[in-house]
């Protein structure tokens, strides 16, 4: 690459011998009265203090808006370490909380919250974003979950994220958790994931052959100035080089610990699915951008009713039934993985109904009170 020294030390891919894990979890913060936003993260993570994982990466994070903390795990080889370092740490949250009034909740947007009312966390880089993206930046009153998921080597990535994107809209669909935005009803399953978008450098990656077009990609961003450093590109999957993993960001916000847990675990068998499959010297099956564009839309707007194109020949499927068909694939690697019992729970999603249709199911049992949304969404986070 012809890029700068210092996109290079960027892009260093530090790699990781074992399929590691890593899960961060945005988390908001409600009011126990109102069930309103509360812009109290300060006081949150005040009380929460100096906590910290194994490797010194801190577990509980400031984000975006002061409505928000972040619980971020350290570094685990199954699925049951990952969650419960998380969960471990939402049981600290909540002691911090509790005798301030706070309640916690996890969902892609929260019912009936103004954007307009929320404050920004004082920081120079997001103080950077607000002032480059105005409006747009303000209104991502938004929450999702990010997988890290360890690959061995740069040349993996780009062969894994391209072919993982066939799967972007099963993953959007179970996760799908925001359905209403400041009081009404969008008609979507995951406002979010459109919204997120709007961003300029967010929304669907590049699929890129290689990782040098990747390099030159940076070079290029960082010349032109859209971005200062590599974490600025919001991508909805993204290459970390820093940790040597590949970070799935397509998730709405989820809902419950079962369900983070069945997806965690459905993400971490589709990367390790992909990697072996390509040390086996398959070539990865990929989708058209304009196909995987579709699909995005397609998830967001019916979420499990969506119907996905699965192939380059345009083939398509419903949503739900080519997800059984992919448990199915993949239930070997979770048995390897120690995850069987994890990726199982993934089908009982559909079962139940995802987050976005217990949200409307509530909604419509209480005549429209949005309220008591909140009241469901705060009690199910430690289902």
């Amino acid at each position: 690459m012809s890029g700068s020294p210092e996109s290079r030390n960027l892009l260093d891919f530090k790699g990781s011998p074992r399929h590691t894990l890593g899960v961060e979890w945005e988390i908001a913060l409600v009011d126990r009265d109102s069930r309103d936003l509360s812009n109290s993260a300060a006081e949150v993570l005040e009380a929460v203090g100096e906590l910290r994982a194994h490797d010194g990466t801190p577990q509980v994070t400031k984000e975006l808006l002061r409505n928000t903390v972040e619980l971020v795990s350290g570094v685990h080889d199954t699925v049951a370490e990952a969650i419960d370092d998380v969960t471990g740490t939402l049981r600290t949250v909540r002691r911090a909380t509790d005798p301030l009034g706070i309640d916690l909740l996890c969902a892609g947007t929260h019912p009936f919250a103004e954007w307009s009312r929320q404050q920004l966390t004082r920081s120079p880089h997001y103080e950077e974003l607000i002032e480059r993206t105005q409006w747009w930046g303000r209104q991502m009153l938004i929450w999702g979950v990010h997988v890290h998921v360890g690959l061995s080597h740069q040349d993996k990535v780009f062969p894994i994220l391209n072919s993982l994107l066939i799967q972007y809209p099963h993953l959007l669909a179970l996760s799908a958790s925001s359905p209403m935005w400041a009081g009404v009803d969008t008609g979507y399953a995951s406002n979010r994931a459109l919204m997120f978008q709007q961003l300029p450098t967010a929304g669907l990656p590049f699929q890129f052959e290689n990782w040098a077009q990747f390099e030159a990609f940076v070079h290029d961003q960082m010349k032109t100035g859209v971005i200062e450093q590599l974490g600025g590109m919001h991508w909805d999957i993204r290459p970390a080089p820093k940790w040597g993993t590949i970070e799935v960001r397509v998730c709405d916000g989820i809902s419950t610990r079962t369900e983070l847990r069945a997806l965690v675990a459905l993400i971490h068998c589709l990367v390790v699915d992909l990697d072996r499959r390509l040390e086996a010297g398959e070539e990865l099956p990929t989708l058209p951008p304009w196909h995987v564009q579709e699909n995005k839309w397609r998830a967001a707007r019916y979420g499990l009713d969506a119907i996905v194109i699965v192939d380059d020949d345009s083939n398509e499927r419903l949503v739900t039934e080519d997800l059984d068909l992919l448990l199915d694939r993949l239930a070997p690697t979770a048995a390897r993985l120690g995850c069987a019992d994890e990726l199982a729970m993934v089908a009982d999603i559909p079962r139940r109904g995802a987050s976005y249709q217990r949200q409307r199911q509530v909604a419509d049992s209480s005549g429209g009170d949005l309220v008591a949304v909140v009241d469901a969404l705060v009690a199910e986070l430690d289902t």
